[in-house]
């Protein structure tokens, strides 16, 4: 892998961005072709981790942040706290009430 950063994602994961393809392939204006091979580049690219190794103790802190601002991102939550990460996401809402809440495991992008 290129970079310093290794990019973690659980299986569930996956498949939800291969569930809403063609969605994607609307929003890029790519070809269903072009959109198969990017996501073969970026499965290829991530360490993908089993939901069964994530710990309780860190599943019930992710469910506990998460549970009044969006219950579906506990997974994601999960996954950063399992691998001391850092949470890609451009979900505002999510971020500012996790931020609220005292989780600052953002990935932001590098800085230009």
């Amino acid at each position: 892998m290129r970079g310093e950063y290794k990019f973690c994602i659980c299986e569930s994961i996956l498949m939800e961005i291969f569930k809403h393809k063609e969605k994607i392939i609307k929003a890029s204006e790519l070809s269903e072709d072009e959109v198969v091979r990017l996501y073969y580049k970026l499965i290829k690219r991530l360490l993908i981790v089993k939901e069964d190794v994530i710990s309780r103790s860190n599943w019930i802190k992710a469910y506990e942040l998460c549970k009044d601002i969006d219950e579906s991102d506990t997974l994601a939550v999960a996954l950063t706290l399992q691998v001391d990460g850092l949470l890609w996401t451009g979900d505002k809402r999510l971020k500012r009430g996790l931020g609220e809440k005292g989780f600052k495991m953002f990935y932001e992008g590098k800085s230009e």
